[in-house]
């Protein structure tokens, strides 16, 4: 009788573990390729310049959901979601590819508002679509874009160079998208189940926008050159904070600890979890898709970041054998633990 070959489901792996194991005897071999896979994006050396890129997947019932999702805004977050990855990298994003896998369902009317979301985005950015490819698919629309920046070689920042006794800070606020995704989701079942209901997103603009047409935080890049301020790490929100902040944990061979009370919550957010029986923290904690960016600075920066607009201080990165903690406001200490999304 033969023995069946060991399988390993990939899900034991996950996301970064899958990359990890898929990429680990890939070696460098050009002096100019500086970063390769394992941080936001991959940097590679032009001279006077460095070449940021970075590709994300969007797949339709995994990463979005049709039923709520209007396709020019689609259009618009598979943009933001990729320049998020170059702004990680304390670069400024300039130019983007699309391709395309498409069922017969889609018709090119639908795709005419596709391309105006992502034709919004590239206009407000200001970034240039340079290329791409189409394909069909069998199982709906999948989205491949794949963003392009540069940085000076002195300003560029990555996920495994924080240090002890750098202060963590973030932009904007946290678990807005989560909730707005909990809104649409129930609408969704609500409308399965009864049709002829019309939804009711409560008058919640701010938390459903910042589900469906995210930002990416490229005027903080502006911000930070301005202020003459290089982060000593950074990341972009995407999959949790709690997720995130453990990448450049992990990278940096670093512990941390965060503040319950500096973690920014909007006050819709606040209120919406409340409504929908879940922490607010967690949600700030686990919920993902924000795309704001999670960095660390040195403490002699301190007095720059705080001229600057829309960063909150959470906390401190320590030593590694101090772990991942969250300090509760009721004085209590908690295990951080990766909760965010998971790939697989």
């Amino acid at each position: 009788m033969e023995n069946n070959p060991l399988r390993t489901e990939i899900s034991n792996l996950g996301e970064f573990g899958l990359i990890e194991h898929l990429t680990k005897s890939f070696q460098l071999k050009n002096k100019s390729s500086l970063v390769g896979v394992g941080d936001d994006a991959a940097l590679i050396d032009n001279g006077d310049w460095l070449t940021v890129v970075t590709t994300d997947l969007l797949l339709e019932g995994i990463h979005f959901d049709l039923m709520y999702y209007p396709l020019k805004h689609l259009g618009y977050k598979a943009v933001v979601v990729n320049l998020s990855d170059i702004c990680a990298m304390n670069a400024t994003p300039q130019q983007i590819t699309v391709s395309l896998g498409l069922s017969n369902r889609f018709s090119v009317e639908a795709l005419d508002e596709l391309y105006e979301g992502i034709k919004a985005a590239c206009d407000y950015y200001q970034v240039d679509l340079v290329g791409g490819d189409t394909s069909s698919s069998l199982q709906g629309l999948i989205i491949s874009v794949t963003a392009i920046g540069q940085v000076k070689p002195d300003k560029k920042v990555l996920r495994s160079t924080a240090k002890k006794g750098d202060v963590i800070c973030v932009t904007g606020d946290l678990g807005a998208a989560y909730l707005g995704l909990q809104i649409l989701e129930r609408e969704k079942q609500i409308y399965l189940s009864q049709p002829d209901m019309k939804p009711d997103l409560e008058e919640q603009e701010y938390i459903v926008g910042r589900q469906l047409k995210p930002e990416a935080r490229v005027d903080m890049i502006a911000q930070f050159a301005k202020s003459g301020v290089v982060p000593t790490s950074m990341i972009d929100i995407s999959d949790g904070l709690s997720s995130d902040l453990m990448h450049i944990c992990k990278q940096s061979g670093l512990g941390a600890i965060i503040e319950e009370s500096g973690v920014p919550i909007h006050p819709q957010s606040q209120e919406m979890a409340l409504k929908f029986n879940l922490d607010p923290i967690t949600c700030a904690l686990s919920g993902g898709e924000d795309y704001e960016l999670l960095f660390t600075i040195d403490p002699k920066d301190l007095d720059k970041v705080r001229l600057m607009s829309d960063i909150y201080m959470m906390g401190d990165m320590v030593d590694a054998s101090e772990g991942v903690k969250l300090h509760t406001k009721g004085g209590n200490i908690h295990d951080l633990t990766a909760q965010g999304w998971k790939h697989f």
